[in-house]
């Protein structure tokens, strides 16, 4: 048993020693576009259902944090400031679908075919979910949803939804190196981390178990590797099924997918899974909570039909075109670290970080900490928190 359990969280430090320095840059990079795109600017955008409005929507989705439960709680901040639903949902599935960091694990982990997958798919999912609030969601469930919305039931990351750091005023270089613009992606930085580590951890040890545990013949049986063509139909239909029962979402259900392709769910399967993140069952709850336990109940049908058809469909697109991958181990499965440019590279991201932490923690970071979990109205009775980073941050609202 010791045994075991040694391997487990061997295999996932392995995993974690692997991506360690794609997930830091990727972070960062979020965290300068969030320091550059005013929060204000994206409300005032998604005011229609319009196909501007939704691929507004879907630019500034992946722009923005990729944190499952901050993307929902952002997702209820818009439309509860005017943003229509449909233009809300877009944006909050384009943020945890469509952004840097997600792209650079899935490059380390599975390789360029999967992440030319996730962003193509992920665009097919976003058209097929928006055709799919036009032609289904009625005007009555939008109103239902927005009054149990000025409820105010409390989710996860509210504070963090009602925050902009955004540095607008000056020219690009000039916010970008200022003094308040490295604050301001210090905090976005580390706000981001902070959110989903827990995911990032549990989805590592997840995947350490299940590669550690779990024979092969059991993952080829269980998605039917023996019939190729039902396994290409079956690998979308439980991808996302395999998702909501894990609890993992964000980032941090990159590792577990690496485990499944080595499995043999096909490649539709793993695109679907990535996909499946805001099913997860405390996401769903937190949807019950936002928007009504009918409303909630839908978005888990829509989003599942999105999701599993997008999936199918991209699978057989890149089949299709010689761009899926022959069967073999992923990177999950590598010896230990050794000194080569992964083990160079996440010393010197471990050094930017450090550098990171320290303006964070000079310029009043764990206050916003503490913030990003409590409802707004916890720190100021006008709904909004605004953080303007500098060497003494601020956190005023606006009227």
């Amino acid at each position: 048993m010791i045994h075991a359990i040694a391997l487990a969280l061997s295999t996932a430090f392995d995993m974690l020693w692997e991506v360690f320095w794609p997930l830091a840059l990727g972070f960062i990079l979020s965290a300068i576009v969030q320091t550059l795109v005013s929060r204000r600017t994206v409300e005032r955008a998604l005011g229609s259902d319009s196909p501007r409005s939704l691929a507004l929507a879907t630019l500034f989705g992946a722009a923005s944090s990729s944190c499952s439960y901050a993307a929902v709680a952002i997702a209820r901040s818009l439309f509860r400031k005017g943003a229509s639903f449909p233009a809300a949902m877009v944006f909050e599935f384009a943020s945890t679908n469509l952004v840097f960091e997600l792209g650079l694990i899935l490059l380390i982990l599975l390789g360029w075919s999967f992440v030319g997958a996730e962003f193509a798919g992920g665009l097919l999912m976003i058209i097929i979910l928006a055709l799919l609030f036009r032609w289904t969601l009625k005007p009555g469930m939008i109103e239902e949803a927005r009054r149990q919305t000025e409820r105010g039931r409390r989710g996860r990351m509210q504070g963090h939804a009602e925050m902009d750091m955004s540095i607008t005023e000056g020219p690009f270089l000039r916010r970008l190196f200022s003094g308040r613009g490295l604050t301001s992606i210090s905090h976005n930085f580390w706000g981001d981390v902070t959110s989903i580590w827990t995911d990032i951890g549990l989805g590592l040890l997840i995947a350490g178990a299940l590669a550690a545990w779990v024979p092969t013949a059991f993952w080829q049986s269980f998605f039917l590797t023996s019939h190729p063509v039902l396994s290409q139909v079956w690998g979308p239909l439980i991808g996302p099924v395999i998702s909501l029962l894990s609890f993992v979402c964000s980032v941090g259900n990159v590792p577990l997918a690496a485990v499944l392709w080595n499995g043999g769910i096909s490649f539709g399967g793993v695109i679907a899974f990535v996909f499946a993140d805001l099913i997860i069952i405390p996401i769903i709850d937190i949807y019950r909570k936002y928007y009504g336990g009918r409303m909630a109940l839908y978005l888990l049908v829509v989003s599942y039909g999105a999701m599993a058809l997008a999936g199918l469909a991209i699978g057989l697109l890149f089949q299709a075109l010689g761009f899926v991958p022959s069967r073999h181990p992923a990177a999950t499965l590598v010896p230990s670290p050794t000194l080569n440019y992964t083990s160079v590279l996440n010393v010197i991201f471990l050094v930017i970080l450090a550098l990171l932490a320290w303006r964070f923690l000079r310029t009043g970071g764990l206050q916003m900490l503490r913030m990003m979990d409590a409802p707004a109205e916890d720190h100021n009775p006008h709904g909004r928190i605004d953080v303007s980073p500098g060497d003494a941050p601020s956190h005023h609202a606006h009227h």
